[in-house]
């Protein structure tokens, strides 16, 4: 665990001058705007693996009235500080949330437990943290569609020749550091999606949507070889409510 923090904290840049303040085109399109809509409506909001903040920032935007970031990173909780927008922020992991029981009416994790060892500490600390009733938005990157050596398969062996994506062992549970880019080294954890979605239901975390939304268009246009698999989602959101008593 510490050795994954200590990546996270070599490369906070990458993340912050990658995939902020309109960088990235799948965060734009696709992510913050469902987002937004998931948190519409809900006053106390606590966005788990902040990073720099910008989700926290959007559900102050939508009206949000208290809204509260974690994350274990100190460069991350640092920039997100700095860059303000009225959430209040502090250094903590999922698995141990420094706030009282049904502390918040939605929390939002988005694309964090991936990197998250304690999932199950993790899960039930959302469930602890939430009013009965309440939300949770979990956006993950497709667990079966992002799986470790899935990708692009070229079969010349065929006449006419095809591309196919290949999905990887999709069943076993799998700890890796990737090379995201030249020489920044980022930890994942893979898991199959029964694995979260049963940890949510032993929490009380009841499944009450699911979204695979197709890649948006600005990722198209900058990954033009994802053109053939348009159809094929990179992202999954699963929408919990905590059970009522």
């Amino acid at each position: 665990m510490a050795d994954d923090i200590d990546l996270w904290e070599a490369h906070a840049d990458w993340w912050q001058e990658g995939f902020t303040e309109g960088a990235d085109p799948e965060y734009e399109e696709q992510i913050l705007p469902i987002a937004a809509d998931l948190l519409a409506g809900h006053a106390r909001v606590l966005d788990v693996g902040t990073g720099e903040g910008q989700v926290a920032r959007l559900a102050v935007e939508g009206g949000a009235t208290v809204v509260a970031g974690i994350d274990p990173t100190a460069n991350q909780v640092a920039e997100a500080a700095r860059r303000g927008g009225g959430p209040t922020y502090a250094r903590a992991g999922a698995d141990r949330l420094p706030f009282a029981d049904e502390a918040f009416d939605a929390v939002v994790a988005c694309l964090v437990f991936e990197h998250i060892e304690a999932v199950d500490d993790a899960i039930d600390e959302v469930a602890r943290v939430l009013r009965p009733g309440g939300r949770f938005a979990f956006f993950l990157n497709h667990p079966l569609l992002q799986t470790p050596s899935s990708g692009w398969i070229d079969d010349h062996v065929v006449d006419p020749p095809e591309q196919y994506w290949r999905i990887g062992p999709y069943l076993i549970e799998d700890e890796s550091v990737e090379e995201v880019e030249k020489d920044v080294f980022i930890p994942f954890i893979h898991r199959p999606m029964s694995r979260y979605v049963n940890a949510m239901a032993e929490a009380g975390l009841v499944l009450r949507r699911m979204l695979e939304p197709a890649p948006p268009p600005g990722f198209l246009a900058r990954a033009p070889e994802y053109l053939a698999a348009a159809s094929i989602p990179r992202l999954l959101v699963l929408v919990a409510e905590k059970e009522r008593r």
